[in-house]
């Protein structure tokens, strides 16, 4: 289907989004000034190790970032040739036995792959159970790392020592032996000729990928875009000896260009951008390296604002609402938290026709494809927990589960889906390597500190109650002021606490209560009156 991918710039804000008839595939947004270097995922560093922990079999590397990066054991381990071979060949070894005892994915779970799913594959992989972190980097020691997950929430951003150099048809590997073709390509004949043709352009000892869009490309195509990620490598070593950590060796392309270079393919029709001067920019490095986007690209020159001409403001508004409501009236109930992220598929006001298990199987038909658009347009990561409406027939489920495994091919990110169990439940996993889009566009409650709930009037009233008598027992003034919030001192001298009156006779004490509109509702001060 025709895709269209229109780039939106205010000052330092730049937003790409990628929709397919009015849904929106992809989308991306920085915030990042030009001035700034932010940790982008592809950047590549010479850091130095500031601290090695045994314990967390991690460390901490200091890139120039406010924020040390965080390297795990594997990630800074870099193996031998032999031990790449040997795992490489357990790994084969290892599909094969699966194939033969033909493991059932009903058990099992399905993933849906990401482009470069077969590096993960190896890479992911321990090549020495036994190896230790202080045994591979010590305190001090300038290493050369690469960006793999940026900066999210409270944490720094996530390095490893396996360098990746990512082009248009192909991925580039200086340090890890290993040939693949994007799972995404499912065409057997096709897989092999690309194969073959990646085994002819790589030398020993380095490794190639080959991405989705490298589905037909020729061999002269992608050895020129192996060739120039080879200079690039060679050129970054050239800068790791004249510099000194910590240092930025090679930044990846900017924000526009790594979203035309990741996230176009062959069904873009259009790219549409709002700026002159980033519709120069993206017309120099389409026809420098996408060719075959020459003349899709055009200027947007309407009065009305680029996302609210094409309804991109109200998809964002519905992706940052904890309610998603479906056509048929039933809703989604969405909560990020620290662990997880957990949907909630409810009826709602749908009523369905036939029967009650049939209405429920339609709204979680419905809840399926919703759920996978949000996905993707929240970006959210980590693990996934969807509550369906529990259904009684076994075939019901098996749909629902098929459904939402094709909904989820849409979307980028490697996800790893469990079927529905007993409960109606869903566990899932979907790789993250940005922040999602709540946090990037919003912050925080002031007012409820994150909470979502704030304590009633009538709790707070309470309290001060109970605080009271502990004040007036303690100080001999005869005088006590209580400042709250207007609300709860509505609540404190009405007829409901006729409690004032009787404080005072039992202590012997003046009490005053004050408003302040400042002051939050959960907030009060008790303290001595001055004369």
């Amino acid at each position: 289907m025709a895709k269209e991918l229109v780039i939106s710039q205010t000052h330092n804000e730049s937003r790409v989004v990628l929709i397919e008839n009015g849904d929106i595939l992809d989308f991306l947004i920085d915030r990042s000034s030009p001035n700034t270097q932010h940790p982008s995922v592809g950047n590549i560093y010479l850091g130095r190790v500031l601290r090695v922990l045994p314990g967390m079999q991690s460390a901490f590397i200091d890139i120039g970032h406010e924020r040390a990066a965080f390297l795990y054991v594997d990630d800074a381990y870099i193996p031998t040739l032999e031990e790449q071979r040997d795992m490489a060949k357990r790994l084969a070894e290892k599909e094969e036995k699966e194939k033969a005892e033909k493991i059932s994915q009903a058990k099992m779970g399905q993933t849906i792959p990401d482009e470069f799913s077969t590096l993960s594959d190896t890479v992911d992989l321990k090549y020495r159970p036994d190896i230790k972190i202080q045994d591979v980097i010590k305190e001090g020691d300038e290493i050369v790392v690469q960006i793999a997950k940026e900066p999210i929430a409270t944490k720094g951003p996530r390095v490893t020592r396996h360098i990746t150099l990512a082009g248009r048809h192909v991925v580039y590997m200086p340090l890890i032996e290993h040939v693949g073709v994007s799972r995404r390509i499912e065409e057997e004949e096709e897989r092999e000729r690309l194969m073959g043709i990646l085994e002819s352009i790589r030398p020993d000892g380095k490794g190639i990928i080959a991405r989705t869009v490298a589905e037909g490309q020729s061999h002269k195509t992608l050895k020129n875009d192996y060739n120039f990620l080879v200079k690039i490598w060679k050129d970054a070593g050239k800068i790791v000896e004249k510099r000194k950590a910590p240092s930025l060796i090679y930044q990846d392309l900017n924000f526009i260009q790594r979203s035309l270079r990741d996230i176009t393919d062959e069904d873009v029709t259009k790219i549409i951008v709002d700026n002159k001067n980033n519709l120069k920019m993206v017309d120099k490095f389409v026809n420098r390296y996408l060719p075959n986007f020459s003349g899709k690209t055009q200027l947007y020159d309407k009065g009305q604002p680029i996302f609210e001409y094409f309804n991109i403001n109200v998809e964002i508004e519905r992706a940052l609402s904890n309610k998603v409501y479906l056509k048929s009236g039933g809703a989604l109930n969405i909560d990020q938290t620290e662990a997880l992220v957990s949907i909630d598929v409810n009826t709602g006001k749908f009523v369905g026709k036939r029967s009650l298990e049939e209405t429920i199987f339609k709204t979680n038909l419905e809840a399926v494809k919703e759920i996978a658009y949000q996905l993707r347009v929240r970006n959210c990561g980590g693990i996934i927990i969807i509550d369906f409406i529990d259904m009684e027939k076994e075939e019901h489920r098996e749909q629902v589960y098929s459904a939402l495994l094709e909904a989820l091919k849409k979307d980028r990110a490697k996800t790893n889906v469990l079927p529905i169990s007993g409960l109606g439940l869903v566990e899932m996993t979907r790789k993250r390597t940005r922040d999602t889009l709540s946090r990037i566009m919003c912050e925080p409650c002031q007012y409820c500190e994150g909470t979502g709930r704030v304590k009633t009037v009538e709790t707070v009233c309470y309290e001060i109650l109970r605080e009271l008598p502990k004040f007036m027992k303690k100080n001999k003034a005869g005088k006590i002021s209580v400042f709250a919030h207007p609300e709860v001192c509505a609540n404190l001298t009405s007829d409901d606490f006729e409690v004032i009156e009787s404080l005072e006779e039992r202590y012997g004490k003046q009490l005053g209560i004050r408003a302040d509109n400042s002051y939050h509702v959960e907030q009060y001060e008790i303290f001595v009156q001055e004369n």
